[in-house]
């Protein structure tokens, strides 16, 4: 090829791609006859760690409340959010040259059951679960913890919202 050849294809591909077209895989597909949701709270059946039930819970009607048009209601919500903490589990992911763990992984995992009222056809029940890794001389409490259950939060709270909120 030549340099101006080169040239054109570069400008054009420059011109192309900084004309502000965003392409995207997923748009939100909330039908106009759903305005409520309800997020009940979530049990914890692993009770290793207390109190991430309620963290969870919030994440999840705050994600909602913030990515959709939808109005939290207590009950009787066009899409339910039900369900429980299933595992909460910390293995060692890494040995050192000594045959000790130098960094370990907390799983989390949650079952979900979505109700649509709407549409009951969409209603389902899944598990949803993410993982953080973390340097096995670090005591997983603290703001430690607060680092870890936001980061699975975020990312199991994420995928439920595409999940029941998005399509494709």
């Amino acid at each position: 090829m030549t340099f101006k050849k080169i040239t054109f294809l570069a400008v054009t591909l420059i011109l192309v791609t900084s004309c502000g077209i965003k392409y995207g895989f997923k748009q939100t597909s909330i039908p106009d006859n759903v305005n409520t949701f309800q997020v009940d709270f979530f049990g914890n059946l692993d009770p290793i760690e207390p109190g991430i039930e309620r963290t969870f819970t919030l994440n999840l009607q705050d994600l909602i409340q913030d990515q959709t048009r939808l109005s939290i209601v207590n009950s009787g919500g066009d899409y339910i959010y039900q369900g429980e903490i299933t595992r909460y589990y910390i293995a060692p992911m890494t040995a050192t040259a000594n045959n000790t763990a130098s960094q370990n992984r907390l799983t989390i995992e949650v079952n979900v059951r979505f109700t649509n009222t709407k549409d009951e056809e969409q209603s389902f029940e899944k598990k949803f679960s993410f993982f953080y890794d973390y340097p096995a001389n670090v005591l997983l409490n603290g703001s430690a913890l607060d680092e870890a259950l936001d980061v699975i939060f975020t990312q199991i709270t994420q995928d439920i919202v595409n999940e029941t909120l998005t399509s494709w």
